[in-house]
């Protein structure tokens, strides 16, 4: 696996250490309100894990899969698989996304999540690539961004491998050509 990466772009300890970093700054922010944080289910199952053991104030939990890509490519269609079990009416939800890419999944969800009456809906991303963006959206919460390059590790994947390196790599370009 290792043999695929081109290099490793941001290493796990930087990683560790700006998730510490958002976490506080989650913390001061939301301090006082009904905090609902939403995994956007599979790629920020990591990024989410670690973030909210970075929170030290009283939140919930839930989780959201949508699917837009095949393969490397999004199809630009968004289609919720798993759907929200907590109710928004009132909460503060935070949705945590793995990477702001065009930025069309994230318009979709937080479209059909602000009909249901939360407070407030801001988006953190572990990720931020701008120059891929079509949508008119920005994270409100970004722990780094990247290039327009293809990126695998800590969650984000290629055919469902590589969410399991323990940084974030670009894949060299013969494994998804």
């Amino acid at each position: 696996m290792r043999n695929d990466i081109e290099k490793v772009l941001i290493s796990s300890e930087e990683i560790s250490k700006r998730i510490e970093e958002i976490g506080k700054q989650i913390s001061r922010d939301y301090e006082g309100k009904d905090l609902l944080m939403v995994s956007v289910l599979k790629g920020s199952f990591i990024f989410m894990s670690d973030l909210v053991r970075s929170v030290d104030i009283p939140l919930e939990v839930d989780f959201m899969m949508v699917s837009s890509y095949v393969g490397q490519v999004s199809s630009g269609a968004v289609k919720i698989v798993k759907d929200l079990d907590i109710p928004l009416e009132n909460k503060d939800i935070l949705i945590v996304e793995d990477i702001l890419d065009s930025g069309r999944t994230l318009e979709y969800i937080s479209s059909v999540l602000r009909v249901r009456n939360p407070n407030s809906i801001k988006i953190c991303t572990l990720l931020d690539k701008p120059s891929r963006r079509i949508a008119n959206i920005k994270a409100d919460y970004i722990g780094f961004e990247v290039p327009d390059e293809f990126v695998v590790g800590y969650g984000l994947d290629f055919n469902e491998k590589y969410r399991n390196l323990k940084y974030i790599g670009l894949l060299k370009p013969e494994i998804y050509n």
